[in-house]
């Protein structure tokens, strides 16, 4: 089964989920602000898809951190970061069991959702 990770309010996740359900495709939804996020799945998708993708650094959390937060990350402190404020991962975040995918974009979704049994 496929898993949706955001939050729920989210503009983007709301269209995300919106795709999915009208595709017809099982899914659940995993909210960061409600259940957490594990640090082995953070380490997961950076090692998939490396800090400077999941750190969502364009967010009004991250740029509320201080200077001295948002100086010299690398991928542990990105973890770090990512994990005490789960708003600051990218979302969504789609897992399709042998794959991610970061964001939403309709293209993306129909390609991969194409190769998912149903």
């Amino acid at each position: 089964m496929l898993t949706m990770y955001g939050i729920k309010n989210c503009d983007t996740i709301k269209k995300a989920r919106n795709f999915l359900d009208n595709s017809g495709k099982a899914y659940s939804f995993h909210d960061y602000k409600v259940s957490g996020v594990d640090k082995g799945k953070l380490e997961e998708w950076v090692m998939e898809h490396g800090w400077e993708t999941i750190l969502n650094r364009s967010g009004t959390t991250f740029k509320a951190l201080d200077a001295g937060d948002k100086a010299h990350i690398d991928a542990e402190k990105a973890i770090l970061l990512m994990t005490a404020n789960p708003s600051m991962i990218k979302r969504p975040i789609l897992d399709l069991g042998d794959r991610t995918i970061v964001g939403f974009k309709a293209t993306t979704y129909e390609e991969a959702l194409e190769r998912v049994k149903a």
